[in-house]
Formats: structure tokens, C-alpha cells, sequence
């Protein structure tokens, strides 16, 4: 169904795919869709061509001759964040410079609606982005209004635009809109009329064939995707370009669907050719100046090929804990024990004797039971899904036994229609919970599983404990991933995991048809209309970023965690669900740092900040003026900080706080053999980590409480090295060298480095 080709391809008239072609790689790349746009984004290349005005004017025109740059700077069309980055970004761009929001810059409240911890403080939230909104000239969603990327796709895609959000899965390239997910930081630098600095990306073709059969959704193709191609890592950090046949046997609904998980991919953008069923898109969303056709030029380069033929995929279900560890429901529903044995096997290695799986309970009479299904969220809650959903369940009922169902849509215009349709009445008489506009159930703020439940989810992730269960208080629950069509037919069977293409079912439901009346009800656009006396409206959780010190001349780490596992998730870094209402409060939202991966390190680490704060002042412990005698170094030249050693950090969300949590608890670097993903790498970069990196062969046996020198780390970032070598200083004073890489990094991000933080980068340059 999926195949993989390593080797570069040429598509010919955007129909042939050839082994060769009449142009020279780069210069055929030129001609892709992604190059198309990454070019009129460009500063380098309009000011090359004699065209500097700003990027966002050129509604991606390609400029003729651009130069086929290896380093790209970027700015972008607009932006979005929601309510546990905005307040963050916000305030690290106040404390920057900020004087108005220079693009469409919209702020949702679709994670922290719930209001329900820690008391008025989401609420807070909430009234501060509003104020924001005013003051600076920026975009207000309120709370269930739209979960943030179907606003960004109702309300600011265009083709051939880019947009920048907070969030991993900002992605809109089924749109013709180039979207990519980044922490704050990178965000800020927006703000502040800067750019995104990337190299130039790798460009890879996924070719679409066939048709998909009946009971096929978009999330059984993407769990296929994902499944393909994360493990290898075949398409990390490059860009997805959607072409072939098979695009046009997908509504638009089916294509969002699968654009929004190529997040898990670790790809770094996407984008897909746009045809006549985008251009009737923005017509129904009353833009039309919007749509324009993209395509490949007649000779465009690819590095390499993924070919999926949708007439053979099937459904899917994407086992703990992550959407790659997938088979089919067949394979699943055919060795039931197998699969789920190794489940709890995998859990118990992730959390010892702190949790008891029991997944084989969940088989009865061979067949495997879930106790929960879910519909939700930016890849579930589209109106197509909720369609097909309500049809299958037409005349039936979940039951009234363990087994639970609810669905959320993912905007008020989508709600609306479905109630108009008929669609919620029938999914309402077959049991289902419909709840408003929220992404709760993909981060663990809501539809919280009972202890060992297992939770099909047509969601965007099933991490450890994403669901909101806590190990470290004995819970355990566990999410599968599988399409709407299927997760309505397993609850049409009374929660017998079931695959929708072996049910009978024709969706006799309206097309959809967009009613944007109630945002112009109830959303605030402010865009252009900046008003700088209006008062940031604060609340007693809303606090400002601690002072973060400047790089000293050398750097002495301590080990506050070593983690091993294969990936480390953004999730274990800095946990979501209840944790995401402290967002705003960078002291009290540092306590959960790795709490539910390694509950030491917070404790560690603020000891090793106030081992610092007393070197500062002329006082050393026994233990430090050790370490500092065999590095041969003084307690005046050199800092001392933590460090977190973990195989490949950082796969999942773009939240930024999985490296700002680190540097409030006075994280200095992190040391692994790579970054999981660039935006994880990037927002330690803004924090003032410096992202060290290993060799591949090199074996890293230290344990917590070793020690890292590195002498002359200030001048060797900013002298232009790519890296130093260090020594490794365990606690009976042993010394051992070990290399450390810190490439790529640009200028900027040098500077950003020794300056401790981009927030403190932009001060000294006030």
C-alpha cells in the first residue's frame, strides 16, 4: 500500500515520474511547490532580486532567478497560537520590544477552556489574550469557538501563504497554505520583524494513486504514513509535496485529515497541489481571492519518493504509545493476545512496578474490547467524520454498559452544520456525548480514562500518559488511534473493536456548508487597528520570565537526569493535561518538569541553581571546588548549571516550555545523539541550552551526578566552531574526554547562545 524510494525522482508535466530529467537537481527543485513558496517567503531571495518588500506581499509568486540559497530566512503570512503558548509569547516579545503585532496574528482559546484548575487562572489567561488582542492588533478566538488549526483554516489559509503557529500541527497544506509548527521563540522573532532561519530543506514527492474503499478515513492513511516512515526517519525535517491521481478522489475534509498528522512524520512542512474541490473551499468560506492553482513546474526535482495507493489501504489502528506502532484492525482482530501482551510489556519497561497493565482482560470470546471512543480535536472533528460516524451508529446504541463515546467538532460553523444535518440528532440517539470546541482530549484535559481503560481515539496522539493518566499515583491508561468511521463501528458492535470497511453503510448526510455569522458575532479582528493604551489585563498566575544570566567563559554541567529510552517526548519533558494551566507562570509550571519521567530532577536541578547562585557570590560547596580542581578552571569563569542526557529528546508538541521549564531551573545544556525534531532543537536554542549532540558511537555511561567541562564554551559559540572538547568528571574525580557537536547554528542563534536567551539577545540590542 505504501512504498518508500531513497532515490530522487523527477515528475515531468506533474504526471511522469522519471529516473532523470533535463535539468540539474537544484535547479529542478526550484520548481516544486515547496520551492515556489519557500522563495517568495525568503528575504535572502527578494532582496536578491531586487525586491525587498516584505515576504507576506507576494501571495507566493515565486521570484524569477531566485538564487538557489542553502540558508533560507523566513517571514510569514500569519500566525496562530492558543491559550497555553499565547500569554508566554506575549510577554517574552513585550520584554523584546514589541510595539504591534505586523501580521494577522491569531490567539484560540481551545486547551485551557475547561477554567476548571487552579481557579480563575485559565480564565485569566483568557481576558490577558483579549487585552493583547486590542492593545497589539491581533486576532481573538474565544473559548469553544474553534479549535486552533480549523480556525487557521477557515479564517487565514491562501494558497500559496505560509503560516506560523505555536502548535506542532500546524499544518495546512491541503490548503495550498505552507503551515509549520515552532516553540514561541520563533514566534517572537515574528513579532519583532525577524525571521525563521532554516537551511534550505530536502523536498520529498508522496504520490497518491487509487481511490479509497467505503469505511476508509483519513486517519487510516495517515497511521500508515506515520507507520512507514518515522522510525527510519525518511522524511525528518523535510518537506511533504501531495501530488497524483489519487489527490482528486479525496474531499477536502480527507485531505486535512491526513496533512494534520504529517506532524508525526517529523516532517517539517507539507503541501499538496490544489485543484478545483480548494478552489470551492475558499468560495464556500466567502474568500475566493484566496485560492489560486499550485503545481509543480513542468521539470521539478524530488529527493526522494513515498507512493501510497489508496485503494488498498486499510483501517488502521496505531497501538501505544505512539501513532507508528501500527497493523491493521485485521491483524489486530487475528492474534488479539500477542499484540496486547506486548503492549503491557512495553508499559512495564516504561514505568516498572509503579503501574499494573492488564490489557488482556480486554479480550472476551477472542475479540478485543475498548472502553472508550473519542472523536475530537484538529484531525477528528471534522464534519465529514462526524457525518460518516453518525450514519454508522443511524438506529443504534453505544450501550449502556462500561463502554463510553463523545465528539467534539472542531468549530461552532462545523457544530452548526451538523445540528442543521441531522448528524448531531443521530449521534446524540445513539448515545454519544456531543461536546463543544476543545483539544482537550488530545493532551489529557479531558475524557480521562478509568485506570487500565483503553481509549480509542480519533486523535492526534497516543503518547504515554497524554490520555491524563498518572503513573506516579498507580494509573495507567491507554489510547489507540483509529478513524472515526471505525471507532463508530466498534461502538455500533458494543465496543468490539471493529474496522468500518467491514460494515454496510451509505452517508445519505447534506455536503457541508459553512455559516462564519457567529464569528463575526463573536470573534475580535483587530488586525490593523493596534491601540497602545488599551492595559494589559493581568491575573495573579500571569508572572514575568526570571533573569536568566549570560554564558560564561566556561560551562560545568551536573547530570540531573539521564534517560535512555529510544525518544523522549515533549509530553515527558514538561507534561501536559492539568500542568498546561500554569503555562503562564514560569516558576510554578517549572515543579513539573520530567515529574512524570524522572520526579528527582526538579529537586536536583534546583539545587544545582542554588550551588550556582552561591558561586556567584563568592561560595562554593566541597563538592563543586572538587570538580573545579580537576577541571583546572575557577569558580569566577565558569558557570555551573544542569543537564539532561537523553537519547533523542524532543518528538511531539512545539510547546516551548519542555526547554524554558529547563532553563528557570537553571539548565545550561542538554547532551544527546539527536534532537527527536528541529523545532524541540530550536527552542532550546532561544532558551539559552546549548543543543550538544554526540557521536554516534560514542557511549554515554555517565550517571546522574557526573560532571560536563567545557572549557572555552563562550568563545568556541561564538567563534564559529561546530565542536569542543570536554571532559567528563564522575564523582570519585575520575576525568574522561568526550566530543561535543553543537551544529548547525546560525549567527543569531550563536549570539542568542551566549547572551543566555533570545529574550536577553534582543535587550542587549535595544
Amino acid at each position: 500500500m505504501i512504498t518508500l524510494n531513497p532515490n530522487g525522482v523527477y515528475l515531468l508535466d506533474g504526471k511522469t515520474i522519471a529516473s532523470e530529467g533535463p535539468l540539474g537537481n537544484d535547479e529542478a527543485r526550484e520548481n516544486t511547490i515547496t520551492y515556489q513558496i519557500l522563495r517568495a517567503h525568503d528575504v535572502r531571495s527578494l532582496e536578491g532580486n531586487g525586491r525587498p518588500e516584505a515576504a507576506g506581499d507576494n501571495r507566493g509568486q515565486s521570484p524569477l532567478n531566485a538564487p538557489a540559497s542553502k540558508q533560507l530566512k523566513i517571514r510569514f503570512d500569519a500566525m496562530v497560537s492558543h491559550d497555553i503558548t499565547y500569554v508566554g509569547i506575549i510577554q517574552t516579545a513585550r520584554a523584546s520590544g514589541l510595539e504591534k503585532f505586523p501580521l494577522p496574528y491569531a490567539m484560540t482559546n481551545c486547551h485551557n477552556s475547561l477554567c476548571a484548575v487552579g481557579g480563575t487562572i485559565n480564565e485569566d489567561d483568557h481576558v490577558f489574550g483579549l487585552s493583547a488582542a486590542k492593545k497589539y492588533g491581533g486576532i481573538y478566538v474565544p473559548a469553544n469557538q474553534a479549535v486552533i488549526h480549523q480556525y487557521a483554516r477557515e479564517a487565514l489559509t491562501a494558497c500559496g501563504n505560509m503560516i506560523l503557529g505555536s502548535d506542532s500541527h500546524t499544518r495546512y497544506g491541503s490548503l495550498g497554505n505552507m503551515g509549520v509548527g515552532e516553540g514561541g521563540g520563533e514566534l517572537v522573532k515574528q513579532l519583532l520583524k525577524n525571521t525563521w532561519d532554516i537551511n534550505a530543506p530536502e523536498v520529498v514527492l508522496v504520490w497518491l494513486e487509487g481511490k479509497p474503499r467505503r469505511g476508509i478515513g483519513p486517519h487510516d492513511v495517515a497511521i500508515s504514513l506515520v507507520k512507514a516512515v518515522f522510525e527510519s526517519g525518511f522524511v525528518k525535517n523535510k518537506v511533504l509535496e501531495f501530488a497524483g491521481p489519487g489527490v482528486a478522489s479525496l474531499p477536502i475534509d480527507f485531505r486535512n485529515g491526513i496533512d494534520v498528522m504529517t506532524t508525526e512524520t517529523t516532517c517539517l512542512s507539507s503541501i499538496w497541489i490544489t485543484d478545483g474541490e480548494v478552489k470551492k473551499y475558499f468560495e464556500m468560506h466567502n474568500r475566493p481571492e484566496a485560492y489560486k492553482e499550485l503545481k509543480p513546474g513542468k521539470v521539478a526535482y524530488y529527493d526522494s519518493m513515498v507512493t501510497i495507493d489508496l485503494s488498498k489501504q486499510e483501517s488502521m489502528i496505531a497501538l501505544p504509545y505512539h501513532p507508528s506502532n501500527a497493523v491493521s484492525i485485521h491483524e489486530l482482530q487475528a492474534n488479539p493476545e500477542a499484540v496486547l501482551k506486548a503492549i503491557e510489556e512495553d508499559t512495564r519497561k516504561r514505568f516498572g512496578d509503579k503501574v499494573h497493565p492488564d490489557l488482556l482482560s480486554k479480550i472476551r470470546g477472542g475479540k478485543v474490547y475498548a472502553d472508550q471512543g473519542i472523536i475530537a480535536g484538529c484531525s477528528g472533528g471534522t464534519y465529514d467524520n462526524l457525518s460518516e460516524a453518525a450514519t454508522i451508529l443511524r438506529g443504534k446504541s453505544i450501550g449502556n454498559d462500561y463502554f463510553t463515546m463523545s465528539a467534539y467538532p472542531q468549530s461552532t460553523p462545523v457544530y452548526l452544520a451538523t445540528t442543521r444535518n441531522h448528524i448531531a440528532e443521530e449521534l446524540l440517539e445513539a448515545g454519544v456525548v456531543i461536546k463543544p470546541a476543545f483539544c482537550g482530549p488530545c493532551f489529557g484535559a479531558g475524557d480521562v480514562p478509568s485506570n487500565n481503560g483503553l481509549s480509542i481515539r480519533h486523535t492526534t496522539r497516543n503518547f504515554p500518559n497524554r490520555e491524563g493518566s498518572k503513573p506516579g499515583q498507580g494509573q495507567i491508561s491507554m489510547v489507540a488511534l483509529m478513524d472515526a468511521r471505525s471507532i463508530a463501528a466498534t461502538a455500533a458492535n458494543g465496543g468490539v473493536i471493529t474496522a468500518a470497511t467491514d460494515i454496510e453503510y451509505t452517508d445519505d448526510h447534506k455536503p457541508y456548508s459553512f455559516d462564519g455569522r457567529i464569528y463575526e458575532k463573536r470573534i475580535y479582528n483587530g488586525y490593523g487597528k493596534a491601540d497602545l493604551s488599551v492595559e494589559l489585563r493581568y491575573g495573579p498566575n500571569i508572572k514575568d520570565w526570571p533573569v536568566m544570566p549570560a554564558m560564561q567563559e566556561n560551562m560545568l554541567l551536573e547530570l540531573a537526569a539521564v534517560i535512555h529510552d529510544p525518544v523522549t517526548t515533549t509530553d515527558e519533558l514538561i507534561p501536559s493535561g492539568e500542568t498546561s494551566s500554569y503555562r503562564s507562570n514560569p516558576l510554578k509550571l517549572s515543579e513539573f518538569a520530567l515529574s512524570r519521567r524522572v520526579p528527582e530532577y526538579v529537586g536536583r536541578s534546583k539545587r544545582i541553581q542554588e550551588d550556582d547562585r552561591n558561586r556567584r557570590a563568592g561560595q562554593l560547596t566541597d563538592e563543586l571546588r572538587k570538580a573545579l580542581a580537576v577541571a583546572g578552571s575557577s569558580a569566577e569563569t565558569t558557570s555551573f548549571g544542569s543537564c539532561v542526557f537523553a537519547n533523542k529528546p524532543g518528538d511531539g508538541s512545539a510547546r516551548e516550555q519542555a526547554a524554558s521549564c529547563q532553563k528557570v531551573l537553571g539548565g545550561d545544556a542538554n547532551i544527546c545523539y539527536e534532537y527527536a525534531t528541529k523545532r524541540y532543537r530550536s527552542n532550546c536554542i532561544n532558551w539559552g541550552i546549548v543543543p550538544f549532540t554526540i557521536g554516534p558511537d560514542t557511549p554515554f555511561n555517565y550517571e546522574v551526578g557526573d560532571y560536563v567541562f567545557v572549557p572555552g564554551i563562550r568563545q568556541a559559540i561564538l567563534g564559529g566552531a561546530e565542536e569542543i572538547e570536554a571532559r567528563v568528571i564522575s564523582r570519585d574525580g575520575k576525568s574522561t574526554p568526550i566530543t561535543l557537536y553543537f551544529k548547525p547554528l546560525t549567527q543569531d542563534e550563536r549570539q542568542i547562545l551566549a547572551d543566555g536567551c533570545l529574550m536577553n539577545y534582543y535587550k542587549n540590542r535595544k
